[in-house]
């Protein structure tokens, strides 16, 4: 392993602060460091900054790592088109652009930009979240964020002039836009203003709006319905095609439980919604109105927590005129529906299914009503990045369906279905060096007997290698075959590379999930554990080439695995994490993820909490293994302080040599938890990929 000099880690105060709480005696002797602005927090994160820096620039190998990433980046992407009555809009990275770009392709072939986020901001710190055509492709609503803020400003473009035609609106944080036909107006969600939430609250009260294209804001009209607005809830809208039917779906927080209202337009110019699930439901739905037949279709976990479709008339739709039209399928999760017309008059209208087998993606074909027609032939063994088909005002294009498609060494391409055929439409747009791999999907068994399953990625040689295992287990968030350049690097150079599947994931449904949440949430870290003591077992690698890599809640995870088995792991690589699980709901999004991972609130769940909660169980004299911590100081979701407290933790109590086994901080300014520029985040996987190297003996050189 590579011996890295030895520096003091900068003095941090050790508080005696104890609290009491439910019984249980809490201290948090590093509470000082949850305040960014206290002098004593700023001249440790600088001392930290120049710790870090001072180690990380001279680790062997990251010019060869920064090549590789470059040119295993420079391949691009594109993205499945959207069309609106003969435009067709998608996304496109270049090679040698920090962002993709939006382009809009006319029915005569010609192409141009509409969106450049490097011409809107040459720094590359604006990042385009959004974007949502109106139904005759004249305009396009969209929304910008800048350094990595979150914070979304909706703007509205002509696409035929390329001139915004609206004042920018702001507080359209995770906002959702549905237009309405002819483009005179549009449905959309806004954070509340400063009248009625001071600007800390505003992201955790939304409301629906009507917005008049031309007019100001203030004379937006609410959307009003019984038990609507609540705390906490994050909102879809969606209007059908003819315009009739107004759909508002609801989801407090995180919770995998979801609210539907619908509105008749046709009945009232602004009426009232009526609600077709609440909360109490307990289920999970996404719903649309179809223009062909005016139907209600649902995708529910009602009765089905691998999804089912389900339909009715919009007039009536409680639960107790649903009709199933598609049944749940034990082995695969049902995760999206689209309904692809035919391409001749005589020719049959198809529903078109996405499903994901064990985290693969599959496409099959049904009857609208609901007898099976075939399956849509795939690459390979990948994932979906999107699903398209063309919009009624399109008949050129009826009866082709466009599948956005990756896998482990396939950047983000497009591929065309047409008359029982699939073809490559669009690669991505450079050529990557791709390097020789084996990839395969492994079976384990955790520590309770449950089978899980993880993706390896390995050289065409023999092991042990050193090993980098992430996961996420979370929120019922799938982790899937997809183009990462980071492992495509780390295997090129020798290393291996797996992806776990782990519960508290959606890759078996929402069983999956509940398994690995609230109480449960122990299933996830013993399965990371198990994964890891399975690839020992395997001889793919050794506890002392063994690193474990993850973020946000995966940043949660390999916390908690580096408390919890210190001698399995050998580095770790923690990013954007929460950590102290007693506090996380005091700061950011953390008060909406208590239906995740339960409330300190609550006496009960507040020993789940403290069962794992990394920052209260590092234990002094533990050799622990090196822990670089990467943070982003604009990161609006998940705040900075749980790294810190960590980290100021960990060099406290760790009885390893700080020289072969370092604990470091790495952060920076005007970047946050999501998207960022190509430079950006070639420059962050150097860093975490030549740490991980220099301590599981992977020689860059």
């Amino acid at each position: 392993m590579t011996e890295i000099a030895i520096d003091p880690y900068p003095e941090a105060v050790r508080l005696d602060l104890v609290e009491e709480l439910h019984g249980h005696r809490v201290a948090d002797p590093y509470r000082w460091l949850e305040d960014p602005d206290d002098n004593r927090t700023r001249a440790w994160s600088a001392a930290q900054d120049e710790l870090a820096q001072r180690r990380l620039d001279t680790l062997p190998g990251r010019e060869r790592l920064a090549a590789a990433l470059r040119d295993l980046l420079s391949a691009g992407s594109v993205s499945a088109p959207l069309w609106r009555a003969g435009r067709r809009f998608s996304t496109r990275r270049d090679p040698g652009h920090e962002h993709s770009v939006l382009y809009v392709r006319e029915p005569d072939g010609s192409e141009r930009a509409l969106i450049d986020p490097a011409r809107i901001d040459p720094d590359g710190l604006t990042t385009l979240d959004g974007w949502v055509p109106d139904l005759e492709g004249r305009q396009i609503a969209y929304q910008l964020s800048v350094g990595g803020n979150e914070m979304s400003v909706l703007h509205v473009l002509d696409v035929g002039t390329g001139e915004d035609v609206e004042t920018p609106i702001d507080r359209c944080r995770y906002s959702a836009v549905s237009w309405l036909p002819g483009g005179e107006a549009f449905y959309f969600v806004r954070m509340v203003d400063e009248s009625e939430a001071p600007a800390e609250e505003q992201a955790f009260h939304r409301r629906v709006w009507l917005h008049r294209i031309g007019t100001p804001t203030a004379q937006d009209v609410l959307v009003e319905g019984p038990a609507l607005y609540t705390d906490h809830t994050y909102y879809g809208v969606q209007v059908s095609r003819d315009g009739r039917w107004l759909l508002v779906n609801g989801t407090v927080g995180t919770a995998r439980r979801d609210s539907l209202w619908i509105a008749d337009l046709e009945a009232d110019e602004h009426p009232a919604l009526v609600p077709v699930l609440t909360q109490d439901d307990d289920v999970q739905v996404s719903a649309w109105v179809d223009h062909r037949d005016g139907l209600l279709y649902l995708r529910t976990t009602a009765d089905a927590p691998r999804w089912r479709l389900v339909v009715t008339d919009p007039r009536t739709p409680g639960r107790d005129s649903w009709r199933e039209l598609i049944a749940e399928d034990p082995g695969s999760v049902l995760n999206g529906v689209r309904r692809m017309d035919p391409a001749t008059a005589d020719g049959e209208s198809l529903l078109v299914l996405a499903r994901s087998r064990h985290a693969v993606a599959e496409l099959a074909l049904h009857a609208v009503d609901g007898t099976p027609r075939g399956t849509v032939p795939l690459p390979g063994y990948g994932s979906l990045t999107g699903l398209s088909v063309a919009d009624r005002d399109t008949p050129a294009e009826a009866g082709k369906l466009w599948i956005g498609w990756t896998d482990f060494v396939t950047p983000p391409q497009v591929h065309r279905f047409e008359a029982g055929t699939t073809v490559l439409e669009a690669a991505a747009p450079g050529a990557a060096p791709v390097p020789s791999i084996r990839s395969e999907q492994r079976e384990f068994t955790s520590t309770d007997g449950t089978t899980v399953r993880m993706f390896v990625l390995s050289p065409e040689c023999e092991g042990p290698h050193p090993m980098i295992v992430t996961g996420y287990g979370g929120f019922g968030l799938s982790r899937e075959p997809a183009y990462t350049s980071s492992a495509l690097a780390w295997v090129a150079t020798g290393g291996a590379y797996a992806v776990v599947s782990l519960r508290g994931g959606n890759e078996e449904g929402e069983q999956w999930h509940l398994a690995g949440n609230r109480g449960n949430k122990q299933n996830v870290f013993n399965d990371m554990h198990a994964a890891c003591e399975a690839l020992v077992a395997a001889g793919t690698t050794t506890p002392d080439r063994l690193a474990i890599m993850g973020g946000s809640n995966g940043g949660l995870l390999v916390g908690a695995a580096l408390t919890q088995r210190p001698e399995l792991y050998r580095a770790v690589v923690c990013s954007a994490p929460l950590l102290d699980m007693v506090r996380y709901e005091e700061f950011s999004l953390g008060r909406t993820w208590n239906d995740e991972y339960g409330t300190a609130a609550d006496p009960t769940e507040l020993q789940w909490l403290l069962s794992y909660s990394p920052y209260h169980h590092v234990e002094p004299g533990t050799v622990y293994p090196a822990v670089l911590f990467t943070v982003f100081e604009s990161d609006t979701r998940v705040d900075p302080l749980h790294a810190r407290k960590m980290c100021a933790a960990l060099q406290h109590a760790t009885a390893g040599d700080v020289g072969s086994r370092p604990v470091l901080l790495r952060r920076e300014t005007d970047v946050g938890h999501g998207a960022r520029s190509v430079s950006r985040t070639v420059a962050l996987a150097v860093d975490q990929l030549a740490f991980l190297a220099a301590h599981t003996g992977l020689e860059l050189m």
